[in-house]
């Protein structure tokens, strides 16, 4: 029995048809990286240039989201179908699927450069988006591309381990967070995991993520937090923060899946006069916050992390910011405006807990709303933890996260990622695997 396993191990190191499917696979991770750093580098780019315009032309900034957003409707609408949205949605559906006709609707190396496009376009407009989900999309589509090229790749099996890696790889290249790319694809991804093609998907993982750090550089996220409490103190602070975030973040999720439900024969109907509608509301939230909601919220939480100060009201406007922006349609994800609000609803009940450090309390308000809203508390701790590098925190971090993952649950029962896939699903009309 020995003898037989060796041999067969040693057939598949030496095989050359295996290792021709390996070096495809790792280029395509390489090549991923790239992507998501130029997807960093660009949308960096998009969002300073309209906060720019902003501090320097209001008027024209006000005047930019119902405008952009009506011509980011009709592109997507017109020349890019499936890339609406953050992304995530569409590549848990199509683990689903059955038909590569219905898959390759939404992953495609096509879909993948209108959803860098598209995204960048929609922060050039003052959108309240992120780009961490749609690169879980574009990774998604640049790995599931790979079975054109290569029929061993073709089977139902294979599929899966390509979105399941490319999604792991995005996020993991999106955030400098390679553990949370992982656990983001047993956690969120898919409710199982086949152990058999784990080398895969941690290969893949690590190289689009050493890819996009050696482009981009090494860095935190959010910065560095040197934040610490003791576990004795900080319990009051995981129960409220826990408690609110996971509740705040389970209505804002329940709001989008009831929203998009809603509105969903309208929008397909009059696609641009919802967009433009929703521009128009981004622009008023942008006024009465003295525009700290456009754009990712990068900046706000960044501040807050480093111990800065910002409106007791900015986590509201900026949660009612990114559900308008949703709702338009257009491509854009909810990761990096989910962690400002969390960020600005911490720095909020600093006035209500005292004896923990602010940072702190901003890092446990991330984990608590993020957790709500995602539902996938493991995910949402890693993250958190990698982007500040805040492993001092890890065991409040992981309280918070479970916390919040239970009364998320009472007023949002099917994690938003799960629903708006079964939506997309029953939507194409494709029967369940």
């Amino acid at each position: 029995m020995y003898k037989r396993h060796f041999h067969r191990t040693r057939r598949r190191l030496l095989s050359i048809s295996k290792w021709k499917v390996r070096a495809l696979i790792w280029g395509s991770a390489v090549l991923l990286g790239l992507t998501a750093a130029f997807f960093a580098i660009a949308s960096h780019h998009s969002d300073a240039l309209y906060h720019d315009l902003y501090n320097h032309h209001p008027l024209l900034a006000y005047a930019l989201p119902p405008l952009g957003l009506t011509f980011i409707a009709w592109l997507t609408k017109r020349f890019f179908p499936g890339t609406e949205g953050s992304g995530i949605p569409q590549a848990i559906a199509a683990l689903s699927m059955n038909s590569h006709a219905l898959r390759s609707r939404v992953l495609s190396i096509k879909v993948a450069i209108a959803k860098i496009f598209l995204t960048c376009l929609g922060l050039l407009s003052g959108a309240s988006i992120g780009r961490e989900g749609p690169t879980v999309h574009v990774g998604a589509s640049i790995l599931y591309s790979l079975r054109r090229v290569m029929p061993r790749l073709r089977s139902r099996d294979m599929t899966r381990v390509l979105i399941l890696s490319g999604g792991a790889a995005g996020i993991s290249a999106a955030f400098n967070t390679p553990l949370a790319g992982i656990i983001f694809a047993i956690e969120e991804m898919s409710r199982s995991f086949d152990e058999r093609k784990s080398s895969t998907l941690l290969i893949t993982v690590v190289l689009a993520g050493v890819t996009a750090l050696t482009v981009l550089g090494e860095y935190t996220y959010f910065g560095h937090s040197t934040a610490t409490v003791s576990l004795a103190s900080a319990w009051p602070a995981i129960i409220i923060c826990g408690v609110a975030g996971g509740l705040l973040g389970g209505l804002f999720s329940t709001s989008l899946i009831y929203g998009t439900q809603r509105i969903a024969s309208t929008l397909s109907a009059y696609p641009l006069r919802i967009a433009f509608v929703c521009g128009l509301g981004i622009s008023l939230i942008g006024f009465l916050s003295n525009g700290q909601t456009f754009g990712t919220g990068y900046l706000e939480a960044r501040n807050l992390v480093d111990g800065g100060e910002i409106s007791t009201g900015f986590p509201f406007y900026k949660l009612l910011a990114t559900v308008v922006s949703y709702l338009s349609g257009i491509p854009g994800g909810i990761f990096a405006p989910s962690l400002s609000i969390g960020a600005g609803l911490g720095a909020d009940l600093s006035s209500f807990i005292t004896g923990i450090p602010v940072s702190a309390l901003v890092m446990l308000g991330m984990v608590g709303y993020f957790t709500g809203v995602v539902q996938s508390p493991i995910t949402a701790f890693v993250i958190v933890m990698e982007m500040t590098d805040s492993s001092s925190l890890l065991i409040p971090l992981i309280a918070t996260a479970l916390i919040a993952r239970s009364f998320s649950h009472l007023v949002c029962p099917v994690p938003i990622y799960q629903a708006m896939a079964n939506a997309y699903l029953k939507k194409t009309r494709e029967p369940s695997s």
